[in-house]
This record gives structure tokens, C-alpha cells and sequence, in this order.
């Protein structure tokens, strides 16, 4: 029998995880790892607002705190907005915390929060020495030593006190009434309720993944109707991008534009009852990976720990020398990692997929 830790006494821990809504959903595998690792343990979690958006289909959560942290990017800049979180985690009175960082990320300015805060416990790990900041210091080993999955990266961290996973897919429950809205909207658009969908979500925050979209609309015309009805998903922003490929493409697919006219569970059930995501690699994967539907990933090789986790999936990138850049914009200007990435190959790795998961239906037959 293993002897008793401070951990094992941790009740009421804080999780944080500042970043993006993906790097959220592949930190949950350890976020669950933490919840039962110990009995009525209470996890709350601080989060960007984007990380913030996917707490109602985190169940396992107790509550969870918004916050735009000033060593984040984002557009905010409000000193008090700073003084108000640490008066919030200290009201509080947080057992533990644990930080969840990239490995090019320093988790000692949200270590520091915590100690001010009171917390007296604070796993993370850490390329410098933090001295007192950190009571449970896992020394940065990435890249130089090792570069795992993002979410491996997170379970092996919370290791260190003894919380381990049963079940280490992402997390992302689904909710009915999210279902019976996101139906009505198809209803409304005439989409076939008794011919399967495809998903194809074209946009990305960074330039750096997107796949080119003369390509995008190519490889929709090659599909045509061999893998059901495809319907483009983004957001509000990106309904120009749809657009032009819904106008380019209108007589060679059965093409349906979505983008900005669903809410975060809408989409998220519109992606759980798809065959197959064909996506840049950005945030809808993470969700498709936790509702357990097959991705094409069109995969920028900027960062190699961010692929699909634990569902069947195909990945598709070009290997360049410039590999790894971990850019939001291409440095070498030619983007060759996905412009090389040829419409056929897309095609083909769709058909390939659903073949060997749900199978595909060709509308030319179906009626």
C-alpha cells in the first residue's frame, strides 16, 4: 500500500487551463483523472472565456471561473479584473491546484495567483526552478527529451499525484435539448433526416491551418453525393469562406451552409450524429473526438501533439524541413504542409473512412 499523501487529503482542487476551448477538451481526460482520484473531490475550473464556453457538457465539473488572464493573448486590459479573481479563489479556499500549460507556456504567473490566493498545493510542470511557487514541480522535459499528445501530456502530469484514468477519451456530454434544436434548424434547411451527413468545417483561428480553400472546393466537387449529404460548419466569421464554396461547388454536392447559425451544443450534436468530420485542425476535432466521431484531419504540421485522440481518424499533411514551426502564420510563405495536400488525397481518405466505420451512402442511389 502506497503511504498517504498531501494530495490524497485535496478535496476542493482548481484546475487551470487558460488557453483555447481545444486545449480545454484535451485536458479532461486528467481533469477526470483528478475527480476520482479521490472521494467527494469538488473540481473547479479557471478558464478563458473561449475554455469557459464548454462547461455546461463538462459534468464532471463543480463550477468553473472565467477569467482573461493578462499573460494570455486576448484584448483585454483591466487591472481590477485581476484583483477580483484573486479575491474570488480566495473566497474560495482551494485545497490544491493543478496547472495545464503547453510546454512552450510558463505556468509561474498562474502559480503565483495561486499563492497568493492561499493554495497550498500546485503541480505544473516547469522549464525554471519555481522555489516556493510550485509544491509539486514535474520539470519541463518537452521537446527536448520527448513530445507527447497534448492530452497524454496532461494525464502523465496529474500521475505525479496518483490520479490515474480509467477512461481516458476527451469529454463532452451532449445535452437533448441542444438535439432538438440543432433538428429543427435542419428541418428547416431540408436536410434529409434518413441519408447521412458528412461535417466539413473549413475555417481556423491561425492562416497556418487552413487548408487552401480553391482545394477545399475541389475536394467537394470530387466527393459529389458518395458520402451522403455535407454540411459546412464555421463561425460567423467564416460564412463568407462557406459561401464561396457552397457557390463554387452547388452543382457537383449536396451542399448545406451552416456556419454562424449554430450555439456550441447544436454543433456539438450536429457532429456526434455525423459519419465522419473532415476539418482543419482546430477546436470542432477535439469535439469530435470526444463525441466519438471519425475525423479527416487536415493537419498543418505546426504543432505534432494536437492530433485526434483515441477515435478512428485519417491525417493528412505534406512533411516539409519547416515542420514544428508552431506559427499562426507560415513562416516560409508557401504553406506546403496542407497546399501539397492534393483535393484526391481528401477524397480518397473520406471514402476510405467511412468505408471502414459507418459506411458511406451515395445519394445517387439513395433516392
Amino acid at each position: 500500500m502506497r503511504p498517504t499523501t498531501r494530495w490524497d487529503q485535496a478535496k476542493n482542487i482548481l484546475c487551470i487551463r487558460l488557453d483555447n476551448m481545444g486545449d480545454v477538451l484535451m485536458t479532461t481526460p486528467a481533469m477526470m483523472a483528478l475527480k476520482s482520484a479521490g472521494t467527494s473531490r469538488r473540481i473547479t475550473l479557471l478558464a478563458s472565456p473561449s475554455g469557459a464556453a464548454l462547461s455546461p457538457y463538462l459534468n464532471f465539473l463543480e463550477k468553473t471561473i472565467t477569467y482573461d488572464a493578462p499573460w494570455v493573448k486576448n484584448d483585454k486590459n483591466d487591472p481590477s479584473a485581476d484583483e477580483s479573481i484573486l479575491s474570488q479563489l480566495r473566497q474560495e479556499k482551494f485545497d490544491a491546484a493543478v496547472i495545464f500549460t503547453v510546454y512552450s507556456q510558463s505556468p509561474l504567473p498562474a502559480a503565483l495567483l495561486c499563492r497568493m490566493a492561499g493554495i497550498p498545493l500546485v503541480l505544473a510542470h516547469c522549464r525554471e526552478n519555481p522555489y516556493q511557487l510550485l509544491s509539486d514541480w514535474i520539470p519541463e522535459s518537452e521537446p527536448e527529451s520527448i513530445t507527447r499528445h497534448e492530452s497524454q501530456r496532461q494525464l502523465d502530469l496529474v500521475k505525479h499525484v496518483q490520479a490515474y484514468s480509467a477512461d481516458p477519451r476527451l469529454v463532452f456530454k451532449t445535452k437533448a435539448i441542444d438535439r432538438v434544436r440543432l433538428y429543427e434548424k435542419l428541418n428547416a434547411s431540408h436536410i434529409r433526416q434518413d441519408v447521412p451527413w458528412i461535417v466539413a468545417h473549413c475555417g481556423a483561428t491561425a492562416a497556418s491551418r487552413r487548408y487552401p480553400v480553391e482545394h477545399y472546393i475541389e475536394a467537394m466537387r470530387l466527393l459529389g453525393g458518395r458520402a451522403g449529404q455535407i454540411i459546412l460548419t464555421g463561425d460567423a466569421s467564416e460564412q463568407e469562406l462557406t459561401r464561396q464554396i457552397i457557390q463554387k461547388c452547388a452543382t457537383h454536392a449536396p451542399l448545406f451552409d451552416f456556419a454562424g447559425r449554430l450555439a456550441l451544443g447544436e454543433f456539438a450534436c450536429l457532429i456526434e450524429n455525423a459519419s465522419l468530420l473532415l476539418s482543419n485542425n482546430t477546436g470542432p476535432v477535439h469535439i469530435a473526438a470526444a463525441v466519438g466521431t471519425p475525423i479527416v484531419d487536415l493537419y498543418a504540421l505546426t504543432n505534432p501533439q494536437h492530433t485526434p485522440w483515441m477515435v478512428p481518424n485519417r491525417v493528412l499533411s505534406h512533411d516539409v524541413p519547416c515542420k514544428n514551426c508552431y506559427r499562426s502564420v507560415c513562416p516560409e510563405k508557401h504553406h506546403n504542409c496542407l497546399r501539397l495536400v492534393t483535393p484526391k488525397s481528401v477524397r480518397d481518405a473520406v471514402m476510405d473512412l467511412l468505408t471502414r466505420t459507418k459506411g458511406p451512402i451515395d445519394l445517387r442511389a439513395a433516392g
